[in-house]
Order: C-alpha cells, then structure tokens, then sequence
C-alpha cells in the first residue's frame, strides 16, 4: 500500500526541518517510557488493527468523551462486528445500539458509510485517503486516524489534543489547517506512525492541556516556542487548526429535541398524541414539527398513515 500523502512539508517558515523531527522523535521516546496514556482508560481500540473497531471508535469519539465511548464501542461492535453486519442491520438498529452517545447523525452516517464499504470497497475499510474522506461522516482526522492507528501509515493526526501541541510547541503561533497537517506529517518519524500519533494525542490530553498545562512534565519543552518566548504571548493553541471552540448552547436547542425524540424512540413507537412530550416542547406544535420533519427527512424518524413515529 503506497503512502496517501506527501511527507515533505513546506516548514520552513515555522522551524528547521530537523528541529521538528527531534520533537516528533522526541514525543515518540515520551510515549513509549510512560505508556503514553498510563493515566488514561483502557481504550480498547488500541489493541487492535482492525480498520473497522479503529474507524467506529473514531466516530463514536467525535465529541463524545472517551469514558462514555469506552462501554459503548464493545457493546457497538458485539453487534456488528464488521461493515457487513452494520449495513445489513436496519438503520433503527443501528441507532438503538449507539444509544448514550449522542449527535445521532454520526450512527447515520456510520451506517451509511457500512454500506459504502461493502458496495464499493468489498466490505474492507479502505486504506486510502480518497476513499476515506468520501465516506459519510469520514473528515480529515477521522480518516487519517484510520490510515495511523489501522493501518499504521506514517501520516499524522490533528485533532484538538495535537492543535495544542502544534501552536504551542512547534510553531509558537497560530496555525490554520492546511499548515497544521502538513507539519504534523513532517513530524512523524519514519515507520512509527501508530507509535507516534498515540504518543501526539496522549501528549495533549495529559500535558498540553487547555487552561494549565503542565510544562513541568512535557518532553518538549526545551524545543517549545511558547515555552521560548515565556508565555508571554496568547496563548496559539486558541483559533489554531483542530482545536475546538466552545459549542453553541445545548439546553433548550433543537439538538436536544431531536435527541430526546430519538432516545424515546429507541423503546418503541411514539403516537401522534406523545411527540410533543417527547421532543420536551408539549406547548410548541410548530417547533415540534419543524423537528420531527427534519428528522424525517434525514431518514432517521418515519412517520405512518395516522402519525406514528417509529425509528427505520
């Protein structure tokens, strides 16, 4: 299988291309003495290189904290082992089981991608980044995760963890997307991308975290930017690539309507008299409507003859 992406990144406007292998180097050295994650949960995904647990504990992940994904990604996978399960299921089913995760699109979107996987691929995840990105719900980090930690290609991972360690450390500044990734490729030692795209990830969500890092512990710190110019700037992690900003409002949104609805339908039909007090606005029919037929259009909800809803 020949590499998906370029490994030569226009850096030098950030650092010498050899001061960011030594960190990518050095990240590596951090993660494999400590166990990188030795202080997170066992995720269980890590012991396996099997493209489709690596590619549904990505999408569970989105959003999603890790000790909620934890339970959810065996039980998922005990009932569809492998994109063909998955695909054969009803889209109901599928749904019933990523039950406790939320954003329910993202199962939508897992169940098309199944199907994509067996009409197109012969039921095996690709291991090429085209392939990847075209699949519903697969972005830039999802897919490149699948290609490091299934595959292990030599190609990095952005997501918020690893936007923090980018800005911060590596190029002391904010970065945009485009910039972030082919820096992060540049970075990943030769034959040791599962090893370090782990160690990367661990790296921000245990050192570089968001509000007190702790630099104390870094293995970088001598060759971070921020660090060099004694945090006096603001912080670049703060509007740089991957690194997520803070969510609109949940309570009191349509996302929470729908996800209500949803929950209450994963235990059965609901009548036509029920769904304002599923969706929680009993005394606002036209919002109530708005959102069923939003879901109906996505084809998460259907609705029969005389206005029950059920799950597909």
């Amino acid at each position: 299988m020949s590499e998906p992406v370029a490994r030569t990144a226009p850096i030098g406007s950030i650092r010498e291309p050899r001061q960011v292998r030594a960190i990518g180097e050095a990240i590596v050295r951090w993660g494999t003495a400590t166990g990188g994650g030795s202080r997170r949960p066992d995720l269980p995904w890590r012991s396996t290189r099997d493209p489709w647990a690596v590619l549904v504990s990505e999408v569970m992940a989105q959003q999603t904290q890790l000790a909620r994904v934890v339970p959810a990604h065996g039980r998922f996978l005990a009932r569809f082992p492998d994109p063909l399960a998955c695909a054969a299921a009803p889209l109901g089913d599928v749904l019933r089981a990523w039950e406790g995760l939320g954003y329910n699109r993202r199962a939508r979107n897992l169940h098309r991608a199944a199907g994509l996987i067996v009409d197109v691929h012969g039921g095996s995840v690709p291991g090429d980044l085209g392939a990847l990105l075209a699949l519903p719900g697969v972005g830039a980090y999802t897919a490149r995760a699948v290609l490091a930690f299934a595959y292990e290609l030599d190609v990095g991972v952005v997501d918020t963890n690893a936007g923090r360690v980018l800005s911060r450390a590596v190029a002391g500044r904010r970065i945009a997307g485009g910039e972030a990734q082919l820096l992060v490729d540049a970075m990943v030692p030769e034959g040791r991308g599962w090893a370090f795209g782990q160690s990367l990830l661990d790296l921000g969500a245990l050192v570089c975290v968001a509000d007190t890092p702790r630099c104390e512990q870094c293995p970088v710190r001598r060759r971070c930017r921020w660090a060099a110019d004694r945090f006096e700037c603001p912080d670049p992690a703060q509007g740089s690539a991957g690194v997520s900003t803070t969510q609109s409002r949940f309570a009191g949104s349509d996302r929470q309507g729908r996800g209500r609805l949803v929950d209450r339908l994963r235990a059965g039909p609901v009548g036509p008299d029920q769904v304002g007090e599923a969706v929680g606005w009993p005394d606002d029919a036209a919002r109530v409507e708005r959102v069923v037929g939003l879901l109906i259009d996505e084809g998460m909800v259907v609705r029969d003859e005389v206005g029950t809803l059920r799950l597909p």
